[in-house]
C-alpha cells in the first residue's frame, strides 16, 4: 500500500510519467508513441489521479504534452545525449508550470530526479519501491484509487 504521506490525495495540478523504451516505429502523438506496459502503468495510474495537466518526460525530448507529435527515438534517461536538468527547467518555465502544486512523479530514480530539479516538492508514491515488481503494483494501487 502507498502511505498517505506519499502521496497527497488531492487532484494533482500535474502528473509526469515516464517515456518507455518500447515505442511505436512511426512517428505519432506521444499518447500512442510508447507502448510498453511500465509506461502504460504509469499513464493508468496518472489518469485515475485526474490531474490538471499530464506530462510525458522523454529522455531525448523534455516534456511533452500528450498530443505532441514525435519520431521514435533510443535514447534512455541517464544517456550521454538524454535531456538534462536545465533543459527540463528551460521547458517548464517556457510553459508557465514551473509554481504548479501539487505535482505528482511517477517513475524510476533518473526519471524522479529530473522531476525534482524543477518541482522538489514533487510527490513520489513509487519512492522506496524494491524493483519493478512492487513499482507496478503501486501502480495498480494508485489505479484504484486512496483507502479510507
Amino acid at each position: 500500500m502507498i502511505p498517505n504521506d506519499q502521496l497527497d490525495f488531492r487532484q494533482p495540478e500535474l502528473v509526469v510519467i515516464p517515456c518507455g523504451s518500447r515505442k511505436l516505429d512511426r512517428p505519432a502523438r506521444t499518447a500512442d508513441l510508447y507502448i510498453g506496459s511500465y509506461h502504460r502503468a504509469c499513464r493508468k495510474a496518472a489518469d485515475a489521479l485526474r490531474p490538471d495537466r499530464l506530462l510525458i518526460l522523454s529522455a531525448r525530448y523534455g516534456l511533452l504534452d500528450l498530443d505532441d507529435v514525435v519520431e521514435p527515438y533510443d535514447t534512455p534517461h541517464g544517456a550521454t545525449d538524454a535531456v538534462t536538468a536545465q533543459l527540463i527547467l528551460e521547458q517548464a518555465t517556457l510553459r508557465g508550470i514551473v509554481l504548479l502544486d501539487p505535482v505528482v512523479a511517477l517513475g524510476g530514480a533518473r526519471h524522479v530526479g529530473l522531476v525534482h530539479s524543477v518541482w522538489p516538492h514533487a510527490l513520489t508514491p513509487l519512492a522506496g519501491t524494491r524493483g519493478m515488481g512492487e513499482q507496478m503494483a503501486r501502480l495498480a494501487a494508485l489505479r484504484k484509487g486512496p483507502v479510507n
